[in-house]
């Protein structure tokens, strides 16, 4: 079933993203997390791609040897592994930065050979530094160039143009999108334009990078309506744990935190006192888009999955 059937009800769906194991890690944890959030009857998981990054190893005599790595390898393979344990739909995410057009062509090919047809496409964090590290490497700038070669191989074609035989099952998609806007776009009007563009192109739902405001999602939604947008959008939520994050989240995710919030986080003294105040404000979050009938509400887990267990048993 598509993510729109999926999250379609009276009720708010439940749905979170997990990242695959470090190289050489095993899937031990990765499995605790899913058993500590199954009972609350995820509609689907997302699963994170990574793409290599630049390391540098000890060559000898003081010289550097330039390599790249991938940490986090294996999402295709753990999707079908845990979408065959546990059967729940799993959605692994595409990226542009770090793949070629064909290995993206591969990565489809498994994947519908898995039976696994549901994605999430996305340009990928780190993109621009990415293509000025690797200027050999020919990937896509944009999701939306991204999301027509998908669209090109739901109609049967190679990215060399060649016909399909057995197209199989198609695609279906969701993106990304920005209460708070994309750190590159120079304004709201134009990051509403894209997304508009890519919901053109057949993206069937959005997702939003976090927030801990929920008056600038529902003002995003009212905005999107306006623009044409009529596709789900997907609150994505992450309870806030640590102290450090108080100021590291802001910096990363380029969104900021409610006044009230942060006049009762600086009062903590230790992540455990953190964690309880996050808790609680993400539990009053959900509350509060719960009560706005959003279709469903979609979690981030790193780091967090103990938190967010506790914020589905106090809202689902």
């Amino acid at each position: 079933m598509k993510i729109t059937d999926l999250i379609k009800g009276e009720e708010t769906a439940f749905s979170f993203e997990i990242l695959p194991p470090l190289k050489g890690a095993g899937m031990g944890k990765l499995r605790e997390t899913i058993d500590r959030l199954r009972d609350f009857n995820p509609r689907y998981i997302n699963i994170t791609t990574h793409h290599s990054i630049p390391v540098y190893r000890d060559a000898g005599g003081g010289l550097l040897q330039r390599a790249m790595l991938r940490k986090r390898p294996g999402t295709v393979a753990v999707a079908a592994a845990l979408q065959q344990a546990y059967g729940i739909p799993m959605v692994p995410h595409i990226l542009c930065s770090g793949y070629s057009k064909e290995e993206t062509e591969y990565v489809l090919i498994d994947l519908q050979y898995l039976g696994i047809t549901n994605l999430l496409l996305l340009r990928g964090d780190g993109a621009r530094e990415y293509e000025q590290a690797n200027p050999g490497v020919q990937s896509y700038h944009h999701t939306t160039e991204l999301q027509q070669q998908v669209n090109r191989y739901n109609e049967g074609y190679f990215v060399d143009g060649t016909r399909i035989n057995d197209p199989g099952e198609p695609f279906s998609y969701g993106v990304a999108c920005y209460p708070e806007k994309h750190e590159e776009a120079p304004n709201m009007s134009t990051d509403l334009h894209w997304f508009a563009e890519k919901v053109r192109l057949g993206a069937e739902y959005g997702v939003t990078q976090m927030f801990y405001d929920n008056d600038k999602y529902f003002r995003f939604v009212d905005d999107c309506r306006q623009a044409g947008i009529e596709v789900p959008i997907i609150p994505g939520i992450k309870p806030l744990v640590k102290l450090k994050q108080l100021t590291s989240l802001p910096r990363i995710f380029h969104m900021d935190l409610p006044e009230a919030f942060t006049h009762e986080a600086l009062k903590c003294k230790t992540d455990e006192e953190m964690r309880r105040v996050g808790i609680e404000w993400c539990v009053q979050q959900c509350r509060g888009l719960m009560r706005r009938g959003v279709p469903s509400i979609h979690f981030y887990t790193t780091g967090a999955s103990d938190a967010v267990a506790e914020v589905a048993r106090q809202i689902y």
